[in-house]
């Protein structure tokens, strides 16, 4: 059998609805290289089973799935490692079972690039987010409008929002380096960027290549983002996880960790309309930065927030 160079890694839970659309967009990759679709389902309770399974009969040497009894995520377990541990490729390609693809030669694309480039560890790319009932466009998630390498303290600052995960494409023998602050982490994405930006570069290509679903009720984003309680609780551990890799990099990277810190504390302040403390002088960098509408909007949050309302009902009024 000819040696499979990429390892397509993908995680699903109860997505019925979307799995078909995820391993179709893997089987369309044209390739000059051989590639597998390792997929772990967490214990559904839906039709996701039978899904996969329809499609492990018609390609049973492509799709290699584990079908767990007990939902192994409850446990504490990080899932993301199930398939990463059984991987055959060179590389890993990372697409959860919700989101897909959408260009043919997305894998040929990037393992050219990696391939002239030993230098690289992780090579990444522009999509779309879409609505997850319908897949209707909502916004680009385009980092750049131009090809890029990304540093660490870009990586650490602007956080697992910056790229899509599902346009990852990595070094598998990078993954097996796991320090503490990466195993440590209530998420995946972002530290593994992180790790990745510490054993060499992280490439941009300015090509929308994947869809990204948001909105849809079983999602992770939803269960863990669904309050402001869950919120500061899983901020509390992203800023744990900062703490950890600012001693693991011997506080290489302090300044931007400060800074990160600081912006995730700001945003959970706008959360809990707590104005006035945002416009602190320490959050001014973030602010300062704002289009001016906006940094009018919140000074008025913060100091006379009657007279915003007042303001708010005259436009409405207006609109009649």
């Amino acid at each position: 059998m000819d040696k499979i160079l990429v390892s397509i890694c993908c995680i699903t839970y109860n997505h019925e609805k979307f799995i078909a659309d995820a391993i179709n967009s893997f089987l369309m990759q044209s390739t000059t290289f051989n590639f597998e679709i390792l997929i772990h389902d967490d214990a559904s309770t839906d039709k996701t089973v039978d899904i996969i399974k329809g499609f492990e009969e018609k390609f049973p040497n492509v799709i290699k799935p584990i079908y767990q009894t007990e939902n192994q995520y409850s446990r504490g377990i990080h899932v993301e490692n199930i398939n990463v541990d059984r991987a055959k490729g060179k590389y890993i390609a990372f697409c959860e079972g919700d989101d897909y693809w959408t260009d043919p030669y997305k894998l040929q694309k990037q393992v050219e690039f990696m391939e002239k480039h030993p230098e690289c560890s992780l090579c990444v790319h522009a999509g779309n987010v879409v609505s997850a009932a319908d897949k209707k466009y909502i916004k680009d998630s385009r980092p750049s409008k131009k090809n890029k390498v990304y540093s660490t303290e870009e990586i650490i600052e602007f956080g697992g929002g910056l790229f899509l995960s599902n346009s990852m494409l990595y070094r598998r023998n990078l993954d097996l380096i796991s320090p503490e602050f990466f195993l440590n982490a209530p998420v995946g994405d972002y530290p593994l960027a992180i790790n990745l930006s510490l054993q060499g570069t992280v490439y941009y290509m300015d090509e929308k290549m994947s869809a990204y679903r948001v909105g849809d009720s079983g999602s992770w984003t939803v269960n863990n983002f669904s309050s402001i309680d869950k919120k500061i609780r899983h901020f509390e551990r992203i800023t744990i996880m900062l703490d950890q890799l600012d001693h693991y990099t011997n506080f290489k990277y302090e300044e931007v960790i400060i800074r990160t810190k600081k912006r995730i504390k700001f945003y959970l302040l706008l959360e809990q309309k707590k104005f006035k403390e945002a416009l602190r002088a320490e959050f001014k960098f973030i602010y300062s930065r704002f289009a001016y509408k906006d940094r009018m909007r919140l000074y008025l949050q913060g100091y006379f927030p009657r007279i915003l309302v007042s303001l708010i009902t005259v436009k409405r009024i207006l609109k009649i």
